[in-house]
């Protein structure tokens, strides 16, 4: 492996450092992207019993998982209850807006790695191949041994930039729509909890 390495010369450093800086923020996205962390089982089904009926229930709300990104909507809603319902949407939607984007978080890097690492890896197969010439003009092509040098560069760094590019990039359009998913399941949430909150506080029954 380290020959390998040392084969593609210095344009390995840093398709190496991406593909470190990748692995790092893919095992970090699974982490923060699981349904259990996002979407608390306990927190969604004390909604339901709150939607099914047509209250919130003090007792309940203590106990609440509200530091996970859906609880911390759900606390600002709780925090702003028995306001008009434009300042309850808009208390509940900035603060959706700002767990969407944590969400994202990290993905445009990995976006830029998957892009940028077939690229380092074509610059690796243009010197490579420009070291080849130069050692074609001075000595001929005689020199296998000189020759591999070139060919191996051009090759390895080309294969090490695809290496890294390719799980890069399906990683990052999974955790996209991942990312859309829990969103969207946020925002009906949200939605339920502002009609029911803004029913408790006007005293009618909540829209469907």
């Amino acid at each position: 492996m380290f020959e390998l390495i040392k084969a593609g010369g210095w344009l390995m450093a840093p398709i190496l450092a991406c593909s470190l800086a990748a692995a790092t923020i893919i095992v970090e996205r699974l982490l923060a992207l699981r349904r259990a962390r996002v979407l608390p089982a306990q927190l969604l089904a004390t909604l339901d019993r709150w939607l099914e009926r047509g209250a919130v229930d003090a007792r309940e709300v203590e106990a609440l998982p509200l530091h996970s990104p859906l609880g911390r909507i759900v606390a600002a809603g709780l925090a702003t209850r028995g306001r008009s319902r434009e300042i309850l949407r808009e208390r509940v939607e900035d603060t959706g807006r700002h767990v969407a984007h944590e969400l994202e978080r990290f993905l445009n890097a990995l976006g830029t790695i998957a892009a940028i690492s077939p690229l380092l890896g074509l610059l690796g197969t243009v010197a490579g191949m420009i070291k080849i010439f130069q050692i074609v003009s001075t000595q001929g092509n005689s020199n296998f041994s000189l020759l591999s040098v070139g060919i191996a560069e051009a090759l390895v760094t080309t294969a090490a930039g695809l290496t890294v590019a390719i799980p890069s990039l399906l990683f990052y359009r999974y955790f996209n729509a991942r990312v859309d998913e829990l969103v969207v399941r946020m925002e009906r949430e949200t939605l339920q909890l502002v009609d029911l909150l803004d029913a408790g506080a006007s005293g009618k029954e909540p829209s469907s």
